[in-house]
């Protein structure tokens, strides 16, 4: 299972990668939250797929999961949600402001 999520982190990485090396602004908001959700991915891995009870009780019979990686992730995602807000606002109001979102025209490159 483990080998299946880290070639679903590779997938994930890459078209981030690919989405924020274009020039339309709203593609590089998407690329960075693909980012982020495969780093979100990459420490659920990291803390284990293991198969347990909740985190909730404490008997010495059982395994039980670690919640930490859960409750990291939890607030990454509060985060990212928060951070993608944010750029979509500011990249519609640049559009409003400048009348394009594509970077090279707000960099002043318009030779492409």
């Amino acid at each position: 299972m483990e080998t299946l999520m880290a070639i679903v982190i590779g997938i994930l990485f890459t078209i981030g990668t690919y989405l924020i090396l274009t020039n339309q602004m709203l593609r590089i908001i998407l690329g960075l939250s693909l980012i982020s959700h495969a780093i979100n991915l990459m420490i659920m891995v990291m803390g284990g797929l293991k198969q347990g009870g909740p985190p909730l009780l404490t008997e010495k019979l059982h395994t039980f999961t670690d919640a930490i990686p859960q409750a990291l992730i939890l607030t990454a995602i509060v985060i990212n949600f928060a951070v993608t807000a944010f750029l979509l606002v500011l990249s519609y109001r640049t559009y409003k402001k400048h009348g394009t979102a594509d970077m090279n025209k707000l960099r002043g490159n318009e030779h492409e």
